[in-house]
């Protein structure tokens, strides 16, 4: 509420001082809404909880046996679950919300030692054997299903990162990954994929209401993926470069449309920094072959006045979509 508007009312003679004071009163006495301190210390204490869980078993685990806390993080997950099924609201394909603050947090903490639960049991007693796939996909699926069946977009970007680990394991050799080969190209085509399949989604779940709030999720996550295996595949194929670059340029086009379509100036924001990187890797590279030092001369003015040009660009943009929204 602004008092100043008040006072000038009251100074124009519209309002006497006796309303003056009651609206000064009500506003002194105003509640204070403490909805974002409550959700952060509920998170913080879930993150708290599973991190001295793991310290207490870490520091205990010849006393107390794996079985033993094998059951404890059981429970634990089946504690949650159960409780988050019994509260749940009936299913919907549009926005659920919450029944009470503390659901949110007890199917975070059920799914957090849910993951942990099969990765203790993969890890010890190799349950899945060297079907790692599988130890990330039973994961992949509860996840998924718990995100859409109580409608809890953490959950979602849990599960979504759980699909990165499970392509990575499942189309990339795991030699690749345990020694830490990101340049390799398997990976690069497994992350322009894994990119391809949540902007699939994310456009379905849009287009087709299923679930029309998770597609900010699936977008981003998306975006950021695809944009990085393009730029990682520009960087890496000395032969190809040129066909990922024409690539990302089409989803980039994509992206962009869709961003002004929905007004959102984050993404306007990243398509065109992304763009940016890819288009001074393909300058860079065009410079190279020139081999002679004017290229280097021409690579420090590129450099300048498209930075330049970028910051131009977005301040436009922004204007245009403000425009837009009104």
């Amino acid at each position: 509420m602004n008092i100043k508007v008040f006072e000038k009312l009251r100074s124009e003679g519209l309002i006497n001082d006796t309303e003056l004071a009651a609206v000064k009163t009500a506003e002194d006495q105003r509640l204070f809404s403490l909805h974002w301190e409550i959700k952060t210390l509920l998170y913080l204490g879930v993150l708290l909880l599973s991190g001295g869980l793991g310290i207490l078993i870490y520091k205990n685990i010849d006393t107390i046996g794996h079985q033993v806390i094998l059951l404890i993080i059981g429970a634990i997950s089946a504690g949650c679950f159960g409780y988050c099924i019994r509260k749940k609201a009936p299913f919907s394909w549009e926005k659920v919300n919450s029944p009470n603050a503390f659901f949110d947090y007890a199917l975070l903490l059920g799914c957090l030692t849910f993951v942990t639960f099969v990765g203790y049991l993969q890890f010890q007693y190799t349950a899945f054997g060297t079907a790692y796939g599988l130890a990330t996909f039973i994961p992949l699926a509860v996840l998924t299903v718990s995100a859409y069946y109580f409608d809890h977009l953490g959950v979602l970007s849990m599960a979504i990162t759980n699909l990165a680990a499970w392509m990575g394991i499942a189309l990339t050799p795991f030699q690749v990954l345990s020694a830490n080969d990101f340049g390799n190209e398997r990976l690069i085509y497994t992350g322009a994929i894994l990119g391809v399949l949540l902007l699939s989604l994310a456009f379905i779940s849009a287009r087709k209401n299923l679930k029309k709030h998770f597609a900010f999720t699936y977008q981003n996550f998306g975006a950021h993926i695809i944009f990085i295996a393009c730029v990682a595949g520009m960087m890496v194929f000395d032969t190809g470069w040129m066909a990922w670059f024409a690539f990302m340029a089409v989803i980039a086009y994509f992206l962009f449309q869709e961003a002004f379509k929905e007004r959102s100036f984050y993404f306007v924001l990243i398509t065109v920094l992304y763009s940016y990187v890819a288009i001074s890797i393909a300058v860079v590279r065009m410079l190279i072959l020139t081999d002679d030092i004017g290229g280097v001369y021409l690579g420090l003015l590129y450099f300048i006045g498209s930075a330049i040009g970028v910051i131009v660009l977005l301040i436009n943009l922004n204007k245009k979509i403000k425009h837009a929204r009104v």
